[in-house]
């Protein structure tokens, strides 16, 4: 299986779900149950990067895939450094709420590429809608790895997670 060359928005008539396995099952249980009807109510966006060759089902299986929605922080879970310049009231961030690779992929440099298209994307939004940052909720300790090798700062613990940020200053010298 090759994957395609763009990522495109979920659409559960072309993409095939139930085939996706990363190894995480909350990841899993997201993609093939939760991200079309996030999407529906209007609370997330979840852009898949499919396969070039679809199944016997017609659907093209879906070798990554991300996740981003709107939310904030508070200033004070901020280093002090950052913190001293920021006003007190809720600080607008982009919630990068999932991003996971198909296990037949894992090794081959996805993460990275998905990873860099989600914060081209979510640098694109923020001309149109500011953002102070980018942050993740990190599953497992391998993934707080990834994201700490890219540029992400430990935020602080939330919902028994490690919450990870990188400043949009900081995509901006990628894409800006």
């Amino acid at each position: 299986m090759s994957w395609s060359k763009e990522f495109m928005e979920l659409d559960r008539s072309i993409h095939d779900r139930a085939s996706f396995d990363c190894g995480e099952k909350e990841l899993n249980i997201f993609i093939q149950t939760q991200a079309a009807k996030h999407m529906q109510a209007g609370i997330s966006r979840t852009m898949v990067l499919p396969a070039t060759v679809p199944l016997t089902n017609q659907k093209f299986p879906i070798c990554s895939f991300y996740s981003i929605a709107p939310s904030s922080i508070c200033r004070e879970t901020l280093p002090k450094a950052l913190a001293k310049k920021i006003p007190r009231y809720p600080i607008p961030v982009f919630l990068l709420a999932q991003l996971a690779v198909h296990s037949e992929f894992h090794g081959h440099g996805l993460g990275k590429v998905s990873l860099v298209k989600a914060l081209q994307y979510l640098w694109e939004i923020n001309s149109h809608m500011r953002a102070y940052a980018i942050v993740v909720d990190c599953l497992t300790p391998t993934a707080e790895s990834f994201y700490a090798k890219y540029g992400f700062e430990v935020l602080s613990e939330h919902n028994g997670r490690t919450r990870m940020f990188i400043p949009m200053k900081t995509v901006e010298q990628l894409f800006g």
